[in-house]
């Protein structure tokens, strides 16, 4: 299983709060072609969010810890009953560059600063 540190693993949940659940796990529980598409999706996304409609709290941290060590994820957060993943494209080289690459596409551009106009001279 992938280990982040504190500051990654924040970045990368406030990245994750505008996203949609990906896969939906039933009652069916985790089965071969869940992981398979969590694996296709982690290749596309890195970042994804999960939704678990069954369980207790003891049954859906388990079944996250199940996730992320069958697919060699970070497991990020646990909000309910969504579940967030984090694992690193092969293509890219580390994980610092990976998310500054995901801070920046979250930013908001940043504004210019006003130009200041000349007084008027006073009126006579």
């Amino acid at each position: 299983m992938l280990e982040l540190d504190m500051a990654l693993r924040r970045q990368l949940t406030a990245s994750a709060h505008h996203l949609n659940p990906v896969v939906t796990i039933g009652k069916d529980g985790l089965a071969e072609n869940v992981i398979s598409e969590l694996d296709r999706n982690l290749l596309k996304h890195e970042l994804i969010k999960i939704k678990v409609l069954e369980g207790d709290r003891g049954q859906r941290t388990s079944l996250l810890e199940q996730i992320c060590l069958s697919l060699n994820a970070a497991p990020i957060k646990q909000i309910g009953k969504i579940l967030i993943i984090y694992r690193i494209n092969p293509d890219k080289k580390n994980v610092e560059t990976t998310a500054v690459d995901i801070s920046k596409s979250d930013s908001k551009p940043k504004r210019k600063p006003a130009q200041r106009m000349k007084k008027a001279p006073p009126r006579k």
